[in-house]
This record gives C-alpha cells, sequence and structure tokens, in this order.
C-alpha cells in the first residue's frame, strides 16, 4: 500500500503549506512556476519540509519528463541511462537529484555538462549547505532556494491532512517530538494508526520506541546524536564522543558533515587554548574527502580524541559575538583616518593613512568603542 505521505502529498502550490517566502504570492517559486520558467535550482532546507514535492509541483506545471534519483544509490551509469533514454514526446528532461550533496566531485563533474548544455534540467535537494557540498561550476549554473523548518502551526495543518483523529495533548506531543519534520509527524501517525487503536501522547512515546518505526536518520536524531558527539567533545570525555561518532557512522551519517562540524568545534570550543586544533581538524577534513568511507573512520576517531584532549577556550568566539553585537548596534561607524587605504592622492591629501605606525599601540577602534575591550583571555580548561 503507498505510505500516508505518499497519498496525502500536494499536487499543487494550492494545497502545500510552509515555505510562503518561497511559494506565496508574488514570491520567486511561485513566479516561476505560474510563468513555466525552466531552469535548474537547489533546494537547501532541512528534512521533511516540503523538497521533494516541490520538485513534483514544478515538474507537473511545466509538463516535463521527470527523473527521481537518490544520489546515495545512483551514479554516473545512471545518469548515462537518462541521457541516453529517447524522448518521444519532446519533453525536457528534469532530473530531481534528491540528498546532492552525496554525489562526489567526480560524479558532479561527470553530470556538469549536462546540465551546462540544458540536455538535462537539474534540481538538487540538500540538508546541508550547498557552498560546501556542490562544485562551483555547477551551483553557478543553479539558483538556490532556502527552506525553512516548519512552524508549529504549518505542522498543525500538515497533520490534519492525514484526516486521523487525535487530542490536542497528542498533537503537541506529535509536533513537538517532529521538531518541523513534516515527513516525521506523518509517518509516527501511519505507525500509531496501525499498532493502536487509538491516538494518545503514550501510545506515540511507545511507537517511538518501537522495533516497528525507524525514523529518517536526517530527523531528530539526527541532531540529537550529533549534539551529544559535541557536547562529549567539549566535556573532554573521548569514550562517550567515539561512541557517538560510531552511532553516526553506523547510521549512515555524511562523514564530511561529522568533519566539518569538527572544523567548528576546533576554533568555538578550543580556540586559542591551542590554536593548532584547527590545523588538526582541517586535516581531518581533507582526509575524509580523500578518502572516504569506510577507512577514513579511522580519520575521524583519530580527530575525535585529539580534540576531546586539548584545553579548551571560548574566549575568541565570544569577544567575536560581542564585536558583533557593537557592528550591528553602531552601524557602519566611521574609521580612524590613520588605518584607512589610501590608494589615491586626493585620499592622501585628506589624510587616509597620515600618522600610521605598524606596530602601533594606539587604540584602533572608531572614536564611539574606543576603549572596548571584546576579547577577554580567560584560563584553558581541560
Amino acid at each position: 500500500m503507498e505510505p500516508l505521505a505518499s497519498r496525502i502529498r500536494p499536487r499543487s502550490l494550492k494545497e502545500f503549506i510552509g515555505q510562503s517566502h518561497l511559494v506565496g504570492r508574488g514570491k520567486s517559486l511561485a513566479i516561476a512556476i505560474k510563468e513555466k520558467h525552466l531552469f535548474s535550482f537547489i533546494l537547501w532546507g532541512p528534512p521533511g519540509v516540503g523538497k521533494t514535492t516541490l520538485a513534483k509541483i514544478y515538474a507537473d506545471a511545466l509538463d516535463v519528463e521527470f527523473h527521481h534519483l537518490s544520489a546515495v544509490s545512483a551514479g554516473k551509469d545512471d545518469i548515462k541511462q537518462l541521457v541516453g533514454k529517447g524522448n518521444l514526446l519532446s519533453k525536457p528532461k528534469l532530473l530531481f537529484l534528491d540528498e546532492i550533496h552525496r554525489f562526489n566531485k567526480a560524479q558532479q563533474d561527470f553530470l556538469l555538462p549536462y546540465v551546462e548544455s540544458g540536455e538535462i534540467t537539474l534540481i538538487g535537494a540538500t540538508t546541508e549547505n550547498p557552498s560546501f557540498e556542490v562544485i562551483p561550476a555547477l551551483l553557478s549554473r543553479c539558483r538556490v532556494f532556502v527552506l525553512n523548518e516548519l512552524t508549529d502551526a504549518e505542522m498543525s495543518k500538515i497533520i490534519d491532512r492525514t484526516g486521523l483523529k487525535l487530542s490536542k495533548d497528542s498533537k503537541e506531543w506529535l509536533i513537538g517530538m517532529a521538531n518541523g519534520d513534516a515527513r516525521q509527524a506523518i509517518t509516527m501517525l501511519e505507525a500509531v494508526s496501525k499498532l493502536y487503536d487509538e491516538i494518545t501522547p503514550k501510545t506515540l512515546a511507545e511507537t517511538l520506541q518501537s522495533k516497528f518505526l525507524r525514523f529518517d536518520k536526517k530527523g531528530e536524531e539526527h541532531y540529537n546524536t550529533i549534539s551529544a558527539f559535541i557536547k562529549s567533545m567539549r566535556a573532554s570525555q573521548p569514550d562517550a564522543a567515539l561512541y557517538y561518532l560510531a552511532r553516526m557512522i553506523e547510521s549512515g551519517e555524511d562523514p564530511k558533515f561529522i568533519a566539518r562540524r569538527m572544523v567548528i568545534f576546533a576554533s568555538e570550543d578550543i580556540g586559542q587554548a591551542n590554536p593548532t586544533s584547527l590545523v588538526v581538524a582541517n586535516e581531518v577534513f581533507k582526509a575524509v574527502e580523500i578518502i572516504g568511507l569506510p577507512e577514513c573512520a579511522i580519520n575521524l576517531a583519530d580527530g575525535t580524541v585529539y580534540l576531546c584532549r586539548q584545553p579548551k577556550s571560548k574566549a575568541s568566539y565570544e569577544a567575536f559575538g560581542r564585536a558583533m553585537e557593537d557592528a550591528k548596534k553602531f552601524g557602519n561607524l566611521p574609521i580612524p583616518l590613520k588605518i584607512r587605504n589610501a590608494p589615491t592622492k586626493l585620499m592622501k591629501d585628506l589624510g587616509y593613512h597620515k600618522g600610521y605606525e605598524r606596530y602601533s599601540k594606539e587604540d584602533l577602534l572608531p572614536e564611539k568603542l574606543k576603549g572596548k575591550k571584546y576579547y577577554k583571555n580567560d584560563k584553558s580548561k581541560l
């Protein structure tokens, strides 16, 4: 039987819930669908917010030959077959590539000329930042649409579409659990309706723990596990960090996602306590890119233990936050003349760069912020 999520999938923008900044009246994607503009784009957003649904609505509206591939299992041969297929109806070929971030550089390079020539119109879907995951040449040929996590009100409307009866408490529990992921909420409802006679917070909780239901690893468990991994490294507990790392690898998590979070951690949580940590984390990321699974798990484990054992300091991170507050609060305060660039004679005549000393101890902040101290050196801790 067709899954509930598929049965209630919206067929048009009139039925679509959420992403009003893209599909609301007069918004970019709504206009593209209405005017039937055919172009390649990438849908970037968290899981279960409508990426696949929007791609299908777009394809139906433009009456194209729609092909759906997942980058997890697809490869160059699938692209070759798609290109080689005859098109008796002379319709443009649209490829919806789910989880495009799973395509490596070589696979994306292979896809590029078909997108360039217009032989394939591409819609990529990803939960990861396309700036990091999509090669520049391909990214430059695609517009990027950012999708937001669904609000509680939007989730409530989607739950109502299932036609299943549940109490206010049950709906609130489900919305809180799903964390803006409509697909997860619908899958949960379908499962509990099959296992129990009544949908209550208790039966929902029991279904969540049931062996009959396994959620998308990009849902709540994805965020819970990466959070536990980061917090374990922050607490300098290598055993706990390695356990959560192993869980992510075993569940099929993208190793580059883990490595990227380690690079962020090296600056955010270790920082000036040991600046070399950033170098190590970057090298781990490079190793992951070059080697790939399963062997790169060793690089991740080695880097995890290293980061766990370093002293921790958030001084730089917190200092930047304080500086950002003032940048937002005061806007473009005048920069002292002596540290301004002076590429022209006029600028020099106006005093730009005058009196500049390379190793001056004079306060170089704008006049309004003189004496402000953002960076407060703290004692690093293990």
